[in-house]
């Protein structure tokens, strides 16, 4: 079986492998989206493909809704080129739960794959579809790093400065596009909007916002766009960057789950990793767990995509789920496990939880360190949640995730995952800055990560980061089993506010991590022993 749509009218084929096919008409929902687009999605890698294009499939199959999902990819082109395309925008999702059972579903809800370039052809069907009156939303999974247009001493991007000076015509950046076709819409009559991030990070459409207002703002200062944009882009009566808070665990393409299926008589199981270091496959594997939580703020009307489980609330209630998950009951976790895993030498997440230190050191950063500070959304108990995280989803065997992806872009994770937790701790009337301690020690374990040597003093590769090149060359000195004062070696870093969210010595916290850092490097084997002398 090869997965294209002329494969997929022997249905009994598929279906007798196991396979859920839509249920819907594919050429005819294709045509209607074409004509009257609702939604387009930005950023075409696995977490969108796993969540949002299999809950409007589903919705599809319901009879729900007439119109697809428009996939389009700013970042790395190859995802349309080599992915979607040569299949007909089809994806195959495997959902693998935690009892040992497995669903495999061809999702057929995109409908178009675009890519968000200029220079390509794209363009102009872009556009046409930006200044259709149809439009309700546009989403985003570009990644926290998407949104942020500063290098790391605070000035902006060189290609973000050069769209800045050009205007919308032919921007170069990723959110000078964004903007530009927004300007376009703008251009169209006004037309209102929702632009809905639902990338992991604290407040996201504050940071979509903020993002697309600097345009904005430039444009019109600098007559490069009416004055009017920047209006447009003010009012949420016609621009809405409305919160969202996303959970599901999309790991790269594994290898067993490639075995499974080409024994299942599927054909298309091969893995390719793309010039940009994006490791692409057909199929996409996923846990059953999912959640999707979206402020209720949609100018032109929104699609129905709470006839697919998709939670629709006011800001507030986003606002603490946001946070209890992104800064304690999740991702901070998730964080501390990527980093002292691959320090450790460990490939899945699951065997780390078979680690004694490592199962206690999340145990104690989730109940102990986070809790005391989370928010209570009420929609969703947060020690309920963590239990789940720790008792259900990261022991998951089935879910071959590894610390290795999850290390990916560490930098621009941990202001939100740890400093979040710092800042409450030190507006606090009854809790001390002095009682955290796993905290700490995860920051000096990612400093430690840095120098890409693991415990058994053996070199790693590091996993990819926009600040590698930055940092790293401050640590260049440091040197395993070599113990003296690590100050000068560890201040940049520490100090640095875009990465913590605070300033670490500021807050009370620099000179720990300096402490934990010098234990860590003592030698081969001092992690494993640090994290028993610190952990028990």
């Amino acid at each position: 079986m090869k997965l294209n749509k002329k494969e997929l009218i022997n249905r009994k084929q598929w279906e007798e492998a196991g396979f859920s096919l839509p249920k819907f008409d594919i050429e005819a929902v294709t045509a209607e989206t074409k004509a009257n687009p609702a939604w387009i999605h930005l950023g075409a890698g696995n977490i969108f493909r796993a969540f949002p294009a299999n809950v409007q499939q589903n919705i599809l199959n319901s009879n729900l809704s007439k119109t697809g999902i428009i996939a389009a990819e700013g970042f790395d082109y190859e995802i349309i080129e080599k992915l979607y395309r040569p299949h007909d925008n089809l994806g195959v999702l495997i959902t693998l739960k935690a009892d040992g059972t497995i669903e495999k579903t061809v999702v057929g809800s995109v409908t178009e794959s675009l890519v968000l370039d200029p220079k390509n052809n794209d363009w102009a069907r872009l556009i046409e579809i930006f200044t259709n009156k149809s439009l309700q939303m546009i989403s985003f999974t570009i990644t926290e790093k998407g949104y942020n247009l500063y290098d790391i001493k605070g000035n902006f991007y060189e290609n973000v400065q050069k769209d800045f000076e050009n205007g919308p015509s032919a921007p170069e950046s990723y959110i000078g596009k964004v903007a530009g076709l927004l300007y376009a819409r703008y251009e169209a009559g006004k037309l209102p909007v929702a632009m809905v991030s639902m990338d992991n990070c604290s407040h996201n459409g504050d940071r979509l916002y903020g993002a697309i207002e600097a345009f904005a703002k430039k444009w019109s200062e600098n007559g490069r766009a009416d004055m009017g944009f920047y209006d447009y882009i003010k009012s949420p009566d016609s621009v809405s960057f409305p919160w969202s808070m996303i959970d599901k665990i999309t790991p790269r393409p594994d290898d067993s789950v490639a075995k499974m299926l080409k024994e299942s008589g599927f054909d298309d199981i091969d893995t390719q990793i793309t010039a940009k270091n994006t490791y692409i496959s057909t199929f996409v594997n996923a846990e059953e767990v999912q959640y999707l939580i979206i402020e209720d703020k949609f100018p032109n009307g929104r699609p129905n995509l709470d006839m697919g489980g998709i939670i629709f609330t006011d800001r507030e209630t986003v606002d603490k789920v946001e946070k209890m998950k992104v800064c304690t009951c999740l991702n901070p976790l998730h964080t501390a496990l990527a980093i002292y895993g691959c320090l450790l030498g460990h490939t899945l997440i699951y065997k780390e939880m078979r680690d004694a230190e490592l199962k206690k050191l999340v145990e104690i950063i989730g109940y102990k360190e986070g809790l005391p500070v989370v928010v209570d959304p009420k929609i969703i108990s947060p020690k309920t949640f963590i239990d789940e995280v720790l008792q259900k989803r990261v022991v998951n065997p089935f879910m071959p995730d590894s610390p290795q992806r999850i290390a990916t872009d560490t930098s621009q994770k941990l202001g939100i995952r740890f400093g979040e937790t710092i800042k409450s701790y030190i507006e606090s009337d009854s809790l001390k800055i002095s009682d955290l301690k796993l905290i700490p020690l995860v920051l000096a374990g990612w400093c430690r990560y840095l120098l890409a040597i693991d415990d058994d003093g053996n070199a790693f590769e590091l996993s990819s980061d926009p600040l590698l090149d930055t940092v790293r060359p401050y640590l260049k000195n440091v040197e395993i089993g070599k113990i003296r004062d690590f100050h000068d070696d560890l201040e940049p870093i520490l100090s640095n506010e875009t990465i913590f969210a605070v300033n670490l010595y500021k807050v009370g916290l620099g000179e720990i991590v300096e402490k934990y850092f010098a234990e860590l490097v003592a030698g081969v084997g001092s992690i494993r022993a640090t994290l028993i002398k610190y952990v028990g």
